[in-house]
């Protein structure tokens, strides 16, 4: 007998549907050949700190004791309820999973988990827990849940150790964040009283809209000029833009520039008109989908994901987690049966083998989203299942439309005496092709009817603009920041004419910040845990994600892009193989030491305690001061006692050390490292004087 496990139980029963006819039980499915069980998602979960203690302590409170918590071995346990017990659900499936693999007739142990690194991990550890004697493992891999594809893979199972180095990859990043989330969220939340959660992805993710919006609100408004003629032409308004930009005090000056222009004639030089073929965009990634879904329908990630998901369960989509927009070689016959059931559909459709569209250089894991050869019924869609199926078999027909979208490209040269040549281009699409079907992005201009030597009138005139704040990060504009940090949000990749080989290597590295699996559930946390809210489809900063990152910043706990993506890049090493879980694990200790290492602060004493530490006596009612979650301020605030020293002053963290001094001297020891609102640095002492103000001295 062979025993399937599958992740989910949704997936069992596609598997069962892929099989045939088979006999349902109490947590499993069995005929003559196959049996067929599920887990929940993840049955087992790693062991809490606590947990590593023989000692039972009731009503556990975090402390410092135990952190850092670095252990000797990761072990896992079932996943317990929110009374620290073992779900009773979990523990009944659990134990179906461990009869079934025992039993002396199942010869064969198949993982069916979802086809990436979690799914990966989370069956073989019910197979690690579960299985008592050697028996042979297999993968079952299904890059959609169709009979015919569970039955091809069912055909074509590999030896489980083929994917060794994926389950590696999974307990790595399993390891990793527990590491982070456990030990610095216990740290953090020690150090300012406030639950605080820190982890590897959400910080890089909060602390980028962070930036984001503080460099809006702290955006200058201010002028410039730019010279511009409007003129008209034969009836046709003609806008030329010089490349000439001028200060707001420069008004004189453009001014001159101008009636030099207009001194010149204006004559066109040449015009060049082709006709051209217009791409397509290229198939959907799971971050593709959401941007656009996001952009048009105001699409929230997660509901994004849940709907393609769903629709990946019910067999009409290929799997949703996929960071390519490309598809494999070996799959150009499935593609042709899919074109066949869409142009039943009355679609012009055609096969099509182009590098644009198959590519294995460009394909992890998974191909691009697709729809399947299962075609669904309309009625039974939601409408927002509509939405996403139909922009995914939209895109598909798009990439393989038998029309094409054939245009017009023109480009006008108007050449302006010796001072300035003008450039204008647009396009013209003379057949709608695969326009008809999926949306065509450009807003081109429609050229003027000019021609080689007409003269163009001009009037040239300063006109005044405005330098505009950074724009706040939409889901497309901060999906395209993560899967590649580091690019410069100008340098944005158009999907028509692109080379997009730096993009694809940036991902395969590691570069990206979070995954295609992992980052909607990351940004989802962080809208729940009230750090950023989403509009529409625009994310904002909140209060509480302020005082995280600006919390963090004087803890000097750095989790900045950097540093995850280093630990990003470590992951896929492991993937390929070049290091171990080990190294990157140790990598990992090594950062999170840095923390709790009070000499690690870039020679600047900022360590600000603990929340509720005692710093001295109040000047104004003799009260205790306490580090509080904003300051250090005095107890006897209920009688009406305001006092209180800040965290941070002319941006430098005052350190619990200088608090102590100042309250018990009435003046601090020297302090270094202040800027002023030019950002100049200077140093001088802090003091008190007998109303209990905060001066500055530089004696």
């Amino acid at each position: 007998m062979i025993l399937i496990i599958a992740e989910k139980p949704s997936l069992a029963r596609n598997i069962v549907a892929g099989i045939g006819t088979m006999k349902k039980y109490d947590g499993y499915y069995e005929n003559q050949e196959y049996i067929v069980t599920w887990a929940f998602g993840h049955l087992f979960t790693l062991y809490d700190i606590e947990d590593y203690s023989n000692q039972k302590i009731e009503n556990p409170r975090w402390n410092l004791d135990n952190i850092p918590c670095f252990p000797k071995e990761f072990k896992f346990s079932l996943k317990k309820d929110e009374n620290k017990q073992i779900d009773k659900g979990i523990l009944k499936q659990f134990n179906i999973i461990k009869t079934l693999c025992n039993r002396d007739d199942v010869t064969k142990i198949v993982n069916a988990g979802d086809s990436d690194r979690e799914g990966e991990i989370i069956v073989r550890l019910c197979i690690k827990n579960a299985l008592e004697s050697n028996k042979e493992l297999l993968r079952l891999w299904l890059p959609d849940q169709t009979p015919e594809t569970v039955n091809q893979g069912l055909n074509e199972m590999k030896n489980e150790t083929e994917y060794d180095n994926l389950a590696n990859e999974g307990f790595a990043r399993t390891y990793i964040d527990w590491l982070y989330g456990v030990n610095l969220t216990r740290y953090a939340t020690l150090k300012t009283g406030t639950l605080l959660r820190v982890g590897r992805v959400i910080i890089p993710i909060v602390k980028a809209i962070y930036d984001r919006d503080k460099n809006i609100r702290e955006f200058i408004p201010d002028i410039y000029y730019g010279i511009t003629s409007n003129a008209c032409t034969n009836g046709e308004e003609i806008e030329l833009n010089s490349k000439e930009k001028f200060d707001k005090n420069e008004l004189e000056k453009a001014q001159k520039l101008c009636n030099l222009y207009n001194q010149e004639k204006a004559i066109v030089i040449s015009k060049d008109v082709k006709k051209d073929i217009l791409a397509p965009g290229k198939l959907y990634s799971l971050t593709k989908l959401q941007n656009y879904l996001g952009k048009k329908y105001k699409m929230p990630m997660d509901k994004s994901l849940s709907i393609v998901q769903k629709l990946y369960e019910e067999g009409y989509l290929t799997y949703p987690r996929t960071n390519s927009e490309y598809l494999a070689t070996n799959e150009k016959d499935k593609i042709k049966k899919i074109l066949e059931n869409v142009l039943k559909l009355g679609y012009p459709v055609k096969f099509k083998d182009k590098k644009t569209i198959f590519d294995d250089s460009k394909i992890e894991s998974h191909s691009a989203l697709t729809p399947t050869y299962k075609i669904p019924e309309q009625s039974k869609l939601t409408p927002d299942e509509k939405i996403v199926y139909f922009s995914v078999l939209n895109r598909f027909i798009a990439v393989f439309c038998s029309n094409d979208c054939k245009i017009e490209k023109t480009e006008i040269k108007i050449k302006l005496g010796n001072l300035e040549e003008f450039i204008l281009k647009g396009n013209v699409i003379i057949q709608k092709g695969w326009t008809e079907y999926d949306e065509y992005s450009k807003n081109d201009k429609i050229l003027p009817n000019l021609n080689i030597n007409d003269e163009v009138n001009i009037k040239f005139e300063p006109r005044e603009k405005k330098k505009t704040p950074p724009k706040h990060y939409t889901i497309e504009t901060l999906n395209n920041y993560l899967k590649n940090p580091f690019k410069d949000d100008k340098n944005k990749i158009d999907e028509e004419n692109e080379d997009d080989s730096e993009e694809y290597k940036a991902i395969f590295e590691g570069l990206e910040l979070g995954t295609e699996a992992t980052r909607t559930g990351i940004i989802d946390n962080a809208i729940k845990s009230k750090y950023i809210e989403l509009k529409k489809d625009v994310y904002y900063i909140l209060p509480g994600g302020e005082y995280l990152i600006e919390s963090l910043s004087q803890m000097n706990i750095n989790m900045d892009k950097y540093k995850t993506s280093t630990l990003g890049q470590g992951l896929k090493k492991v993937f390929h193989g070049e290091i171990t879980i080990d190294d990157v694990v140790e990598l990992t200790k090594k950062e999170i030491s840095k923390v709790f290492d009070k000499s690690n602060n870039n020679g600047l004493n900022t360590d600000t305690g603990f929340f509720n530490d005692v710093v001295g006596i109040c000047p104004l009612c003799g009260k205790n001061v306490v580090k509080t979650r904003y300051n250090y301020g005095c107890t006897g605030y209920k009688e009406d006692c305001n006092f209180k020293i800040n965290f941070v002053i002319c941006k430098r963290v005052i350190s619990k050390n200088m608090a102590i001094d100042l309250l018990k001297n009435k003046k601090t020891f020297k302090i270094n490292g202040f800027k002023s609102k030019n950002d100049k640095t200077f140093s001088g002492y802090l003091v008190l004087d007998d109303n209990g103000k905060i001066n500055f001295s530089f004696e």
